[in-house]
Order: structure tokens, then C-alpha cells, then sequence
């Protein structure tokens, strides 16, 4: 068993207050934001080791807020559907649950009603998520830290942004063993004793019904959100899909990816989870598989870390904003405005099935979403419009977007992130070109534009 100073000591472990501990608190709070699961969960697991070392419960607090930044029906569906599985996780564990919506949903409201001995939070790279963690930490009376649970290795580690997959690969690669570990899932032992009237909503089918969030995007029947969700697909793409990872990846008409970026982006699951469970698999596919979870990914969390333009045009390498610069003036033989591209209604029927894939099943594909921003930026009057444009489109339909991942991809498409330049040609200046004809030729574009086309 680790000591306090220990876990206070840990990478994964930021003390966002310089308050201490209140030995005279009633509990330890695990404030739970975006790592949404009970299980295999570091900032739980953390407040779990402190609560038995000072021999007090543990209670993890969600507020449903009603608004999160581009967030609508769609993705609030989502997360509402894996909040029955946190409650029966946690209670395996001997963890209390309080789940309150908005407006009631403030941790320091229920920090003033239960009176903890130190607050632990979990961490999100996005100025938003950020903003909010700031100011909470500069008003609870009480010790607050979080912890970097929703990536393998502790992202403060890098210490600044990394410009290229290879070097981050290289950084975080001697990390590896010391972090990707099986967590201990360990049991709270002293059970929560509730205050008495203590307000907490009850985990119900309707809980989303009264609340005042944007409905203009309707949920996707064909998935749903949850822990045990995420473990099934989890379990059918290593039976089914793992083995050819690395042939089938780069095929959208196969769908041989895991589907599983909108159960990362809520937390549903674990990047440890994922990369623990696909060890026995062959080497060739295990590599590249978990090259794309780690290297790729948390290249992505880096990069909204410390670059604070992450979603927008000025995330630009400066070699292609100005090659962007030098052919802004160049003629569009062809413009749409937002409305059309959103409606899929472009001569471009391998674009509109990426769109309407997106729209109608609320994920793409990753190689045809490189494709769908780089003719957006062909599209429109200005990269920096076009980097707009997509970050809404991506945001509002995507489950998994308002995500470093979107945001990476859309920096890499439209100003040269994490690329190099090549050749010069109008509009893209050295912006990597991907054509129509090009990319028929990697995949069965006609399959695929007839799966979400109709024809």
C-alpha cells in the first residue's frame, strides 16, 4: 500500500490548490468529468488509496450540465446511457454515487453540503474543461488534485508540444513499461453514510427529458453508450478484426477499425483497457493497433495540452500557413457554403457518403474524414473559414467530437500539422493533396459511397 506522499507524488497526480488535507473532512470526492467509468479508472483508484488511508469513504460527484460547448442530443444520449453502468460499477466497489443536472450540478455547492477531506478530479486538455478546473480549484477550502486517467502515459511528462508523431513516439516509448500496467481496481472500505436530505437525481431513462439542451441532432439507434458497451466491442474486434488491423484499417467500405473513439471520448473505457487487452495478439497487428491508441492519440492530447489554438486555423505549422498565405487569392473553380456541405449536396458523391456517414451514424471513418476537410479547404473562400467549418460540422455530428482527436485530424488536413510540405499546386499551396481518383484507388469507393449513399 502506498503512502499519502506517494500518491501525491505520482505523475499521473497534479495538486491543483495549495490547501491540505482536512483531517476532520467526512469523505474523499472523486469530482467525475471525463473519465465516465467505475472501473480500470485512475482518478477513482486514487481517491480510493487516500479515503482507506484516512479511513473514510468515498463519493464520487457528476454534474449534467446543460452547456457543454457544441454539445447536443446526440452526445448527451451517450452519456447518459453509461451512467447506469458507473453507478453498479462503483457500488461493486463500495462507492457511493451522487449525480445532480443543472442547475443543481456545482462541486462546490455539494463540497459545502458533504464536507470532504480533499476533492480529486480527473483531467481534460480543452481550454473549456480547463477553464472551469481553474476556477473551482481557486475556490475550494479544501486539498483539490487531479489525475491524467483518460491516457497511458501522464501527459505533463512531456512537458511541451511534440511536432511529430515520430518524435513523441520516441519520448514516450522507454515510458511504456513503467505505466502500462493493470490497475487496482481496490474496494472502498468504509461505506458513505448519505447526510441526511441530500439531493441526488435518480439514474433514469427520461433524466434527459426536461433539460434545456440542443435537440436539432437526434441520437443514433445503432450504438449505444456505457462501460459494457464499450467491453463488447472491445471484445468483438479483437475476435473479429484485430488480426487484420493492419490491412483493413485504411479500408472504410470494411469498417476493420475498433469503433472505439466515442466510448475514449467519454471515458467509457480506458486507453490502458484497450492496450492491455489486445497484448496476445499478432505482433504485426498489436503494433500498429496500439501505435494508433498511443502514439497517435496522445500525440492529439499533447497537442490541445499546449498549443491553445488547437481548433482553430493559427494550430498551422508555419511552413503551411504561409503557403496558405501565398495562394489565398487563388480562384475555387468550385465554392460551397456551410449549409450545403452539411446537406451533403456537392458533385462529389464519395464526399457526401463521408458526410452523410457522419450525419446518419455519427462517426467517419478516419482516412475519408482526411479527404472530407482537405476538399472543404478546396471548397471554401479561406483555409481559416474551412477550418471553422469543419470543427462545427465534426463537433455537431460526431459522438466523439469536441475531441483532441478531431482536432488533430482537422489541423492535419487543412494546415500541414504534424506533415511536411509537398508538392506546390493552386489553393493547397504544399499542402498534402488527397483527389477523388487517388483515393478510389486505396478502397472500394463505390461500396462505400453506396453503403451511405443508396447507391
Amino acid at each position: 500500500m502506498r503512502t499519502l506522499e506517494q500518491i501525491a507524488a505520482d505523475p499521473r497526480v497534479t495538486i491543483r490548490n495549495p490547501n491540505l488535507l482536512n483531517p476532520d473532512g467526512e469523505c474523499v470526492v472523486y469530482w467525475m468529468r471525463c473519465s465516465q467509468r467505475g472501473e480500470d479508472n485512475d482518478a477513482a483508484n486514487a481517491a480510493v488509496e487516500v479515503a482507506n488511508l484516512l479511513g473514510k469513504p468515498v463519493v464520487v460527484f457528476f454534474g449534467l450540465v446543460a452547456h457543454s460547448v457544441r454539445a447536443n442530443l446526440r452526445h448527451y444520449s451517450f452519456l447518459a446511457e453509461g451512467l447506469l453502468d458507473i453507478a453498479d460499477a462503483l457500488q461493486r466497489r463500495n462507492i457511493s454515487f451522487v449525480l445532480r443536472r443543472f442547475p443543481e450540478h456545482s462541486i462546490l455547492k455539494f463540497c459545502e453540503e458533504v464536507r470532504p477531506a480533499l476533492v480529486i478530479s480527473d483531467e481534460n486538455p480543452l481550454r473549456e474543461s480547463v477553464s472551469i478546473r481553474e476556477k473551482v480549484a481557486r475556490k475550494l477550502k479544501v486539498a483539490f488534485w487531479t489525475v491524467d486517467s483518460n491516457v497511458v502515459i501522464p501527459s505533463k511528462l512531456l512537458l511541451k508540444e511534440q511536432y511529430s508523431a515520430h518524435i513523441i513516439r520516441n519520448r514516450l516509448a522507454p515510458l511504456i513499461k513503467d505505466f502500462l500496467i493493470p490497475s487496482r481496481d481496490a474496494h472502498a472500505k468504509v461505506a458513505w453514510k448519505e447526510p441526511h436530505r441530500l439531493v441526488s437525481t435518480p439514474l433514469q431513462p427520461n433524466i434527459l427529458d426536461d433539460l434545456k439542451i440542443d435537440r436539432s441532432v437526434q441520437p443514433v439507434s445503432s450504438v449505444r453508450g456505457g462501460s459494457k458497451e464499450a467491453a463488447r466491442w472491445l471484445r468483438e474486434f479483437i475476435k473479429h478484426k484485430l488480426a487484420a488491423y493492419p490491412k483493413q484499417r485504411n479500408h472504410p467500405e470494411a469498417e476493420g477499425t475498433s469503433r472505439l473513439s466515442a466510448y475514449l471520448h467519454f471515458g467509457h473505457i480506458g486507453p490502458k483497457t484497450i492496450a492491455l487487452a489486445v497484448q496476445q495478439a499478432p505482433k504485426a497487428a498489436k503494433d500498429v493497433f496500439l501505435d494508433q491508441l498511443i502514439t497517435w492519440r496522445e500525440l492529439a492530447v499533447n497537442f490541445a495540452r499546449f498549443n491553445p489554438n488547437y481548433d482553430n486555423f493559427e494550430s498551422g505549422e508555419p511552413w503551411a500557413l504561409r503557403s496558405l498565405g501565398q495562394h489565398q487569392k487563388d480562384e475555387r473553380p468550385v465554392r460551397y457554403n456551410e449549409r450545403q456541405l452539411e446537406n451533403a449536396e456537392t458533385y462529389d458523391d464519395l464526399w457526401n457518403a463521408a458526410q452523410m456517414q457522419m450525419v446518419n451514424q455519427g462517426w467517419m471513418h478516419n482516412y475519408v474524414r482526411m479527404y472530407w476537410a482537405k476538399k472543404i479547404l478546396e471548397w471554401s473562400p479561406s483555409a481559416a473559414v474551412a477550418y471553422q467549418i469543419a470543427v462545427r460540422l465534426n463537433d455537431k455530428y460526431e459522438i466523439d467530437g469536441r475531441d483532441p482527436n478531431g482536432y488533430m485530424g482537422i489541423a492535419w488536413a487543412i494546415v500541414g500539422k504534424f506533415d511536411r510540405p509537398w508538392f506546390e499546386r493552386p489553393i493547397f499551396g504544399t499542402i498534402r493533396y488527397m483527389s477523388l481518383a487517388s483515393t478510389g484507388k486505396k478502397f472500394d469507393s463505390k461500396k462505400f459511397i453506396a453503403q451511405n449513399l443508396g447507391h
